[in-house]
């Protein structure tokens, strides 16, 4: 594209191709200091990834799974060197989007962990460090976004309706679309993967049926695919899937389209307060920053917890309280929000913290 739009020589692309060694084999491996391990997300394929990979790499080499959902510390028990394994978590497109999420593992060092921050700023990428949990902080809270994007689908709110609200509450792009870009393979293969782990303890998030049904039994896993919440014709624009009304019949009465919104937006505003009560992540300065340069949260409201700030605190559980009543539990805010919420505690300033600051 650079040489397209004239600003770098075919010369200079080629050269930068030609850094480029693709292969098949672990033993071209030897040497590196860093490896960024990014296979999709499953436990069995990552540790294979891992030991065949740490057989051939130096001792003091560091290794880092891009995964986007799984934790550290259990995909750090395939590695003999687990102080030396660590989370290095892009986002889609790696090119262009500018943040880089670093995952701590229990067993993580502090060596490991500075190598990983110069590793992030030799890419000039701002990175934020958290700590480990299933999905961590960004996938956790933009998933929410997409999730409820389908329950609305599921519950009769008309497709372009949802998209719209979306873009009007300042997201890049609406939740079904998305859905499409990762994939909604992905996404069950993320949930699969989840409910293996977890067993009994699973929970099924809110638009599991939604996913099982485009994966299984239509066939429209994604835009890679051909064929998502969206058709993808090779002469034309991509155009919202017109079977959406069959499978998921418009309801007569629509939600009001700031109700739409407000949902898309709270519901991730939530999960990020959940994120800080359990030290996932620690400050209020790093959740604004990777919600609105991670997952593209609206910049007009200064990032998630800063949403609730300006919202005010009281209003914002009295908001969440309602709507998990009409909705359902995932929108019920927890014993320790709502303490914060009695006592007017913003997120920003001295007490804008988590315990695990």
């Amino acid at each position: 594209k650079d040489v397209g739009r004239g600003r770098k020589s075919q010369a200079d692309a080629d050269a930068v191709l030609a850094r480029i060694k693709p292969t098949a084999s672990y033993d071209d491996l030897a040497g590196c200091d860093l490896v960024v391990e990014a296979v999709f997300e499953n436990r069995e394929i990552k540790a294979d990834v891992t030991q065949k990979t740490e057989a051939v790499i130096p001792k003091n080499a560091v290794f880092a799974s891009n995964t986007s959902t799984l934790p550290i510390t259990g995909l750090a028990q395939a590695s003999k060197r687990p102080a030396q394994f660590i989370g290095i978590h892009f986002f889609s497109p790696v090119d262009k989007m500018p943040l880089v999420e670093i995952i701590v593992g229990k067993k993580t060092s502090d060596d490991t962990l500075a190598r990983a921050l110069d590793y992030v700023a030799q890419l000039r990428k701002t990175p934020i460090v958290v700590n480990d949990s299933r999905g961590f902080y960004t996938s956790r809270c933009f998933g929410t976004f997409v999730y409820e994007g389908m329950a609305m689908l599921q519950e009769g709110v008309s497709p372009a309706l949802i998209e719209n609200a979306a873009k009007m509450a300042g997201m890049p792009v609406g939740p079904l679309a998305v859905a499409d870009e990762v994939t909604i393979d992905l996404q069950w293969k993320v949930i699969r993967q989840t409910e293996q782990d977890l067993g009994r303890k699973f929970v099924k998030p809110v638009a599991y049926e939604v996913v099982q049904k485009f994966v299984e039994e239509l066939k429209r896993p994604g835009r890679r695919f051909g064929a998502g919440f969206y058709d993808y014709p090779q002469d034309a624009k991509k155009h919202l899937w017109p079977g959406l009304h069959d499978v998921f019949p418009s309801a007569v009465v629509q939600l009001p389209v700031g109700e739409a919104e407000k949902r898309m937006l709270y519901i991730q505003a939530l999960e990020t307060t959940r994120c800080m009560e359990e030290g996932v992540v620690t400050t209020a300065a790093e959740a604004d920053l990777g919600s609105i340069m991670g997952w593209g949260f609206p910049a007009w409201t200064g990032g998630t917890l800063s949403f609730i700030d300006t919202i005010g605190i009281r209003e914002f559980v009295a908001e969440c309280e309602r709507m998990s009543k009409r909705y359902g539990k995932r929108f019920k805010p927890s014993k320790w929000l709502k303490a914060r919420a009695e006592q007017g505690l913003s997120f920003h300033g001295p007490a804008g913290e988590s315990k695990a600051a």
